[in-house]
């Protein structure tokens, strides 16, 4: 069966009519902001809705779409906003080079958080919020938008929202797809319009409130200071840590507790584990710092923004932890590999996959004593099935094997070892700084411009979960059946 390339293009056009939207947020804020990237933006909206509706109308007809389609959708999709996207950057001249463009609206969209920019403050206003808004865009994902708000599309709603949405399973709040997709949107705009509202109230300015709420709750991390959080007071950090972790925890699950069942959230074993997973190693660090360092409430403010920014890989920073001895060094770079809670705007390789497969060890040494008893493996009170493990393993020895060959790669480039591994590392796991050259006080743009198309394609891959992006690369995928 051949790919049903009118649909294909039908929601592609979609897809920018809507980035087109956006992009009138900027446009209007650098109006009145008279900073010098209005003809910028209004080029950008234009070739976004010149593209969307020449993809769209030829293709408005409603045809089925199969998993196949949607594979393609999704990765083309991202792909494409993110080339669209880069043209403010380069119409305003904030970057001249294309890769550069590329990079930091892919950084965006994926919520990595890496940047080639080097001079943040002096950067326009409205170029600061359109950076701010793909992050915000991209936190829940634009496709389970474009679900939630269109339901001219009556079509593929589930198959779109599994391949594209964070996590290996999805709670459904609802009996429809698109009314979940709607209402994880409305607690993500809601804790967002929170995080807005306490920053104000915290003192900070309207226009880095605005921006830093957008990029916490989408665990994005860009920031409008070169200094990133560091630059605020210790109540704002506090209170931007404080909305990072809500982040990193499953949006279903925060509607599950709006809505006052709160025993079915403190049973959920994910969040128990996503909370020791950040706990602990706070503990640590503020112990490790304590003791040889720093003060008391210092101590413990900065391990637990930096565990909570690295864990949800928000990517915030408030120290340098690349100074820090080696055993913090090590914690922080081991804490590279969580993530958040699956159903989240987190990245990483997500903390029900290790939940489970920590499980599914320890029942193996109970099998080992007893061959013949039956040992379940459960998760949230309900068995795990068999192909649900399988994915799970196959999904962490992919996520290695990638990172590993990543690696070997980027030193081949001529990319020395630490910063080889502390990019790939924070660009697959969508977590923005990393050891060595792009660590917490670096940044992406002293890497060659071939590194940074390789870094790129990374941060899509790991965004979207590996195998959406991947199984398009398989010789199987294209065969005609």
């Amino acid at each position: 069966m051949a790919l049903n390339t009118r649909s294909i293009l039908k929601i592609l056009g979609l897809l920018l009519l809507i980035e087109a939207g956006f992009l009138v947020v900027p446009t209007v804020f650098s109006l009145g902001a008279q900073d010098g990237q209005t003809t910028a933006f209004l080029y950008s909206i234009g070739l976004a809705a010149i593209i969307g509706v020449l993809l769209w109308l030829p293709n408005r007809s409603r045809r089925n779409l199969y998993k196949r389609d949607i594979f393609v959708i999704v990765t083309t999709g991202w792909l494409l906003v993110s080339a669209v996207g880069m043209f403010p950057y380069l119409l305003g001249s904030t970057l001249t080079s294309t890769t550069d463009a590329f990079f930091e609206t892919v950084s965006g969209f994926t919520t990595t958080g890496a940047t080639v920019l080097t001079t943040i403050e002096s950067t326009a206003p409205s170029i600061l919020l359109w950076r701010s808004l793909t992050q915000w865009i991209g936190g829940m994902g634009i496709v389970v938008l474009m679900i939630a708000i269109m339901p001219i599309l009556g079509f593929g709603g589930m198959q779109l929202f599994n391949a594209e949405s964070p996590g290996v399973m999805i709670d459904r709040l609802r009996p429809r797809i698109k009314e979940t997709a709607l209402l994880m949107w409305v607690v993500y705009a809601t804790l967002t319009i929170m995080a807005f509202v306490s920053l104000l109230i915290g003192g900070l300015s309207i226009f880095d409130a605005l921006n830093h709420a957008l990029t916490t709750l989408s665990t994005g991390g860009f920031s409008t200071k070169q200094a990133s959080i560091a630059a605020f007071d210790p109540h704002i950090q506090y209170t931007i840590a404080v909305f990072m972790l809500l982040a990193g925890m499953n949006f279903a699950l925060l509607y599950t507790a709006i809505t006052g069942r709160l025993k079915a959230v403190l049973q959920n074993d994910e969040l128990r584990s996503y909370l020791r997973y950040v706990f602990i190693p706070v503990l640590f660090v503020a112990g490790y710092l304590f003791l040889h360092s720093a003060g008391l409430e210092e101590s413990f403010r900065v391990a637990l923004f930096q565990v909570v920014s690295i864990v949800t890989t928000t990517g915030y920073v408030t120290a340098d932890y690349v100074t820090w001895a080696p055993p913090l060094l090590y914690v922080m770079f081991i804490l590279m590999f969580i993530g958040g809670m699956t159903g989240s705007t987190a990245g990483g390789i997500k903390i029900m996959r290790h939940v489970v497969l920590f499980r599914d060890a320890l029942l193996e040494f109970r099998k080992q004593l007893h061959p013949d008893a039956i040992l379940p493996l459960r998760f949230n009170g309900l068995r795990v099935q068999e192909h649900i493990l399988y994915r799970i393993m196959a999904f962490v020895m992919l996520y290695i094997v990638i990172a590993t060959v990543s690696v070997v790669v980027l030193m081949l480039w001529g990319v020395d070892t630490p910063t080889s591994v502390g990019a790939v590392t924070a660009t697959l796991g969508n977590i923005g700084p990393g050891i060595g050259a792009v660590g917490p006080m670096g940044d992406y743009a002293l890497l060659p411009e071939g590194v940074k198309i390789f870094l790129s394609a990374l941060m899509i891959v790991g965004r979207l979960e590996l195998f959406t992006v991947l199984i398009l690369l398989t010789p199987y995928f294209w065969r005609k059946y």
